[in-house]
C-alpha cells in the first residue's frame, strides 16, 4: 500500500561508466530495489520522487537511462490531477454514497395480502416515513404503534431497517369466516334442457331415471319425503345428475373497422425522478392529438444497489383514424380465435365437449358465426326448500 502512494519507477542504465553511476546511487542515499546487473545492463525500481536526480546521476556519467513507472493510485492521480470533472465527479459519487446510506432508499412492504401497499405506503408518509426521510430522525417503535392504529386492518406491524431500506412487516387481522349452513333442506333441479346420462344421489329421492328427457327447472331430486309413519322428512339433497345438453353462442366481426394508425411522426421526451419528484429533461409539449407513449425506466445503481434516481424515456407515436376493410379469411380467423377463447374459458373442465357445429351467416355488413356446442356435465343445481316456521 505504501509503494502504492508514493509511486515506483523501473529503470535501467547502460553505457561506460555503468559502475560509477551505480556507486554514485549507493552513496547518494537513493532508495533502489530489486537491482541487477544483466549483459552490462543495470537493472532497478525506485521511487518516483528520486527519479530527477538519478537522472542527473546518469547524465554527470554519461549513461543512458530508461525508465517507466508502474500503475499506483499516486501515478493515477497524478494524471489525471487536471481533469475537474473526474475529480467532481469522484466527490460527487463519495458524496452521494454517504448521502444514500443516512436516508430511506427503499420501502419493502411484507405480510400484506388483504391491505394494499398504497394504502400502508400512505400511513408511512402521514408518519414521515418516505423515501428521502433521514433514518435517524425515524423513531420506529413509536411508528410501528402508530401504523397499526391508522390502518384497520393491521394487527401487528413491525419496522425495521438495513442500511438504507426499510422493511415493513405487517400482521392482518384475520375476519371471522361467515358460517353457512350446508345442511339447509334443498332439491336439485335440472339447469338444462337435457337427457340424462347417469345418476349418483347421496342424499334425497330420485325423480327421473337415465334416458330421460328433462326441460329446464324440472325437479330432479326431491328433499322431501315421508317416513313409514307418514311424517315429512326434509332433506339436504345431494348428488350428480349428468346429462346430455346443447348450448348456442353467437360470435361477430364487422368487414369494416375504424383503428388507429401511426403516422411516422414520433416525439422522445426524458424526464429524471429523483425521489418521487420528476424534472422534465426535454423542452416542448406534446401536440399531437392522438397519440400512443411506451415508457421505459431506468434506475442509477450505485455499488450494485438501486439509487431513487432514475431516468424516465418516453416515445410518443402519433396516430390517426383510420377506415379499414378486412377480407373474409381475416375475419374468419378472429372468430376462430374467440371461440378458442370462449371453450377455454367458459366451458367446466367437469364438462365434456362432444360435438360441435358452426353455422356461418355473412351480411353485407358482418361476417356471423353461431356456434352450437353439444355438451355432457352436470345439470342438477341446488334449489332451497323454504319452511313455513310456527
Amino acid at each position: 500500500m505504501k509503494n502504492q502512494l508514493r509511486g515506483c519507477v523501473r529503470i535501467n542504465a547502460s553505457g561506460k561508466h555503468l559502475y560509477r553511476f551505480i556507486n554514485m546511487i549507493h552513496s547518494g542515499h537513493i532508495c533502489c530495489f530489486g537491482q541487477y546487473c544483466k549483459n552490462d545492463v543495470f537493472y532497478g525500481e525506485i521511487y518516483r520522487h528520486d527519479l530527477p536526480k538519478v537522472r542527473r546521476m546518469a547524465e554527470d556519467c554519461g549513461v543512458e537511462l530508461k525508465s517507466a513507472e508502474y500503475r499506483t493510485l499516486s501515478s493515477v492521480a497524478l494524471k489525471y490531477r487536471k481533469r475537474i470533472g473526474i475529480i467532481l465527479g469522484l466527490f460527487l459519487v463519495l458524496g452521494a454514497s454517504l448521502y444514500f446510506s443516512n436516508v430511506v432508499v427503499t420501502i419493502e412492504i411484507q405480510g400484506n395480502e388483504i391491505v394494499s401497499d398504497n394504502e400502508i405506503l400512505s400511513a408511512l408518509s402521514e408518519l414521515d416515513i418516505e423515501h428521502g426521510t433521514p433514518l435517524r430522525n425515524i423513531d420506529f417503535h413509536r411508528c410501528e404503534n402508530e401504523l397499526r392504529l391508522m390502518v384497520d386492518k393491521i394487527a401487528w406491524a413491525g419496522i425495521r431497517h438495513t442500511g438504507n431500506r426499510v422493511v415493513v412487516e405487517v400482521t392482518e387481522i384475520v375476519d371471522k369466516p361467515q358460517i353457512v349452513p350446508n345442511r339447509a333442506p334443498c332439491n336439485l333441479v335440472s339447469a338444462k334442457n337435457a337427457y340424462i346420462t347417469a345418476v349418483t344421489v347421496r342424499d334425497g329421492l330420485l325423480m327421473h331415471k337415465v334416458g330421460d328427457f328433462v326441460p329446464q327447472g324440472s325437479l330432479l331430486v326431491s328433499g322431501v319425503s315421508e317416513d313409514k309413519h307418514g311424517h315429512v322428512l326434509l332433506h339436504h339433497s345431494m348428488g350428480e345428475i349428468m346429462g346430455i345438453y346443447e348450448e348456442k353462442v353467437t360470435f361477430s366481426e364487422p368487414f369494416a373497422k375504424t383503428e388507429s394508425l401511426p403516422t411516422g411522426n414520433t416525439k422522445k421526451r426524458r424526464r429524471l425522478r429523483l425521489f418521487s419528484l420528476e424534472i422534465p429533461l426535454s423542452v416542448g409539449s406534446n401536440k399531437f392529438e392522438n397519440f400512443s407513449t411506451v415508457t421505459s425506466e431506468v434506475p442509477l445503481q450505485l455499488f450494485g444497489k438501486e439509487l431513487p434516481i432514475s431516468f424516465i424515456r418516453e416515445k410518443i407515436t402519433e396516430k390517426e383514424s383510420s377506415d379499414i376493410i378486412r377480407s373474409d379469411k381475416e375475419l374468419e380467423s378472429l372468430l376462430m380465435e374467440k371461440i378458442y377463447l370462449y371453450e377455454k374459458n367458459f366451458i367446466g373442465k367437469d364438462t365434456k365437449l362432444t360435438e360441435r357445429s358452426i353455422d356461418v351467416k355473412r351480411t353485407d355488413s358482418e361476417l356471423v358465426y353461431t356456434v352450437t356446442y353439444t355438451l355432457e356435465g352436470n345439470i342438477a343445481r341446488q334449489h332451497d326448500i323454504y319452511v313455513k316456521s310456527d
